[in-house]
């Protein structure tokens, strides 16, 4: 690994979708966005729904949406095995507004509070991909 540099790694259920040496990768922790780098302490959080912003060589190299997850985060790495992953750029608005509809629609159809509470997961996740590709 490059010395001042931090290995990143993102793990979905399906596979390996990055491994590399970064500058610093900002994480949507769910107690607010975290960014790592070199030598950074360690600790363990969740992720929530956004979007990760992997910067390397004074640019921003790879945005990626993650529906959720754990980040482990340790001197020299950050981890995160996430739920679902995709690239920024592969989000459709479309897609994302409709999932936003329908899951409203299942929250107001919801008989227990398990229903309402995927309901309510699914339009955090929609929400959270519609502002991706807003930004």
């Amino acid at each position: 690994m490059a010395e001042g540099k931090v290995e990143f790694e993102l793990v979905s259920p399906e596979a390996l979708l990055l491994s590399a040496p970064v500058d610093m990768v900002v994480v949507p922790g769910e107690e607010g966005d975290f960014g790592v780098l070199y030598q950074h302490a360690p600790f363990i959080s969740t992720v929530r729904p956004g979007v990760i912003t992997v910067h390397d060589g004074g640019k921003v190299t790879e945005q990626i949406f993650v529906s959720g997850g754990f980040a482990e985060v340790t001197p020299s790495r950050c981890t995160v095995l996430a739920e679902e992953a995709v690239a920024v750029e592969k989000i459709d608005r479309g897609e994302a507004e409709q999932e936003f509809k329908d899951a409203r629609e299942d929250l107001g159809d919801a008989k227990d509070e398990h229903e309402r509470g995927l309901a309510e997961r699914r339009i955090a996740v929609a929400e959270a991909k519609i502002a991706a590709v807003a930004a």
